[in-house]
């Protein structure tokens, strides 16, 4: 596998254009310049070792080594095989409801804005852990396969929000059951489920399902975003909220009393995540307090350097470069291949 090291020195390709752009301006003037003197002909016999094509040649060796220079400080690396590593870690999937009620905004700036928070702060402090994300509403689906890749976690995360899921509910057993299914099925690692929900609207099988995680070895962790007294949902794009059939305003109350069964039925630890970063404080020391095993990642090893070959190359252009001269060489101005004998 090919990659650079320093990928951000490549923008310096995007001068590339502007130099060849302003010798060719230059050269175009001192050619007028030149005619301006007389007739092209006659100009060339009284200049006898000017050469025409010299300086071109040399300005487009030396471009071609600029251009090669910047793909040296960007560090041209080859991978040599994909092979698997073992480290210490453990194995995380984050459940995140992304229900219309994780839009209240009880937790400012919203009960789901606050929860992607929460899981890129997680991500950050994760260290040669694997981790997935499985989002709910009416129904559950992957977002992110397990793995080791953060920055990948962190763009998947961004992109999330409600309309993702069309069905609405909470559908939170389906949700763990769909968690506990993308696990690696490697032995002896530790693994948790982070369910992150309001727990309001929830449909049946929950509580069985945290029960089932739990008796594989899976702890349910569970973070309840919101606050007791609730608050409407904002309708996006608009100044309204949600209103029920009879037209009053939604009022969307977290479940803390679910969400307390579920870490009690789950062997995990119930946060409840306000506008503080106590809940962050708590799933981090859960996190770090449990046992870390041998973690299985397959990756590229061995990323040889190849900027070696590079400056070569640079170096015989340069030098090919110094050893064109301006002029021609005196010791072959009489030399014509090419021209008509008398």
């Amino acid at each position: 596998m090919f990659r650079f090291g320093e990928p951000t020195y490549l923008y310096l390709l995007l001068l590339l254009p502007f130099l060849a752009a302003f010798y060719l301006y230059a050269n175009h003037r001192r050619r007028k310049n030149i005619q301006s003197f007389g007739d092209p002909t006659l100009m060339a016999r009284l200049m006898p070792d000017v050469s025409k094509y010299r300086p071109d040649v040399k300005f487009w060796i030396v471009f071609v080594a600029i251009g090669l220079f910047a793909v040296l400080l960007a560090r041209p690396q080859f991978g040599s095989k994909l092979e698997t590593v073992k480290r210490k870690g453990v194995e995380v999937i984050i459940a995140l409801d992304i229900s219309n009620s994780m839009l209240a905004e009880d937790v400012q700036p919203s009960r789901l804005e606050k929860a992607k928070l929460l899981v890129s702060k997680l991500v950050d402090e994760l260290n040669n852990d694997k981790i997935g994300l499985v989002v709910f509403a009416g129904d559950a689906f992957t977002q992110l396969p397990i793995t080791t890749d953060y920055v990948s976690a962190k763009m998947f995360l961004n992109s999330i929000s409600p309309s993702m899921i069309t069905k609405q509910g909470t559908a939170i057993g389906t949700a763990i059951d769909l968690a506990v299914r993308s696990f690696t099925p490697q032995e002896g690692v530790g693994r948790t489920i982070i369910l992150i929900t309001d727990g309001e609207n929830h449909e049946p099988g929950a509580v069985e399902a945290a029960r089932a995680a739990a008796k594989k070895g899976i702890q349910v962790n569970v973070l309840g975003v919101g606050l007791p007294d609730g608050a409407p949902i904002p309708i996006p794009n608009t100044n309204d909220f949600r209103r029920d059939k009879d037209g009053n305003v939604v009022v969307t109350r977290m479940d803390e009393t679910m969400c307390q069964e579920l870490a009690h039925e789950g062997n995990g630890i119930y946060a409840r995540v306000d506008n503080s970063n106590a809940a962050q404080k708590a799933i981090n020391q859960e996190v770090n307090k449990m046992s870390k095993t041998d973690v299985e990642s397959k990756i590229y090893s061995e990323y040889d350097e190849q900027f070696q070959a590079v400056a070569w190359i640079i170096l015989v252009l340069l030098l090919v470069e110094m050893l064109i001269l301006n002029r021609k060489n005196p010791l072959f101005r009489n030399i014509h291949l090419f021209a008509n004998k008398k």
